[in-house]
């Protein structure tokens, strides 16, 4: 029963306090005017290419655009260096595997939470009537739900938790804060004595100096932000 509640409800009321907005869609290559470095640029040059080819004329390999050439690419598994024994590292793997993934799946929610509170924020700061605002409120709520609602649904609690982690580092506030600024104190401890049930902690900071899980997630959203986010060479 908790489990149900904590992982349906209490991800989903943490997020909707945060107000997220749609995020734009990637955009459909359909000509040859991009930048000459661009991803989009690449992906439709390749494409012209190929019209050329024969089927014995190439060897088919994972390739990059780079600098107006396409260069092939291969991933590397990782490389572990350390002094535990093996059955440690296989734990440690395991673990770092799985926070990896939970990382992943949730940080695109939280960078739009973030960008979407200021915004919020913004237009609130100029209401002052309780009405007004609640008003506002419930209608940014019923776009999101649409859209997020079930994504949101089908977190595992373990992803719930890095998830809210992600939000107070995008926003810096913790998920009990921002419950209980848009929806009341009572909502906020009804959530937190939920979460406590199932080991959560609507509560739990961000502090990269002192928490080692915090450094970890840092490590990945750099990651993720290098390859993605901040990836000049990606597709727009």
């Amino acid at each position: 029963m908790f489990y149900r509640i904590f992982n349906s409800k209490l991800f989903w009321l943490a997020f909707i306090a945060t107000f997220l907005s749609a995020a734009p869609l990637s955009a459909q290559i359909d000509t040859l005017q991009y930048a000459p470095d661009s991803s989009a640029y690449a992906l439709q040059f390749m494409k012209e290419q190929r019209k050329k080819w024969g089927p014995n004329d190439t060897i088919v390999i994972p390739a990059v655009w780079y600098h107006g050439e396409i260069v092939g690419y291969k991933e590397m598994e990782m490389a572990w260096v350390g002094n535990m024994s093996p059955d440690k590292l296989k734990k440690y793997i395991e673990e770092w595997t799985r926070l990896r993934n939970a990382v992943y799946v949730t940080y695109p929610y939280a960078r739009v939470a973030g960008s979407t509170i200021n915004d919020i924020n913004a237009k609130l700061a100029a209401v002052s009537a309780k009405k007004e605002r609640k008003e506002y409120i419930k209608t940014r709520e019923k776009e999101l739900r649409k859209q997020f609602e079930e994504p949101l649904r089908n977190l595992s609690v373990y992803q719930g938790k890095i998830l809210m982690k992600l939000i107070n580092r995008q926003t810096g506030n913790n998920c009990y804060e921002i419950i209980k600024e848009y929806k009341g104190g009572f909502n906020a401890r009804f959530y937190q004595t939920v979460a406590w049930f199932v080991g959560g902690n609507l509560k739990q900071d961000w502090n990269l100096k002192e928490n080692k899980l915090d450094r970890q997630i840092e490590n990945i959203v750099k990651e993720i932000d290098g390859s993605w986010y901040n990836n000049t060479y990606r597709v727009n």
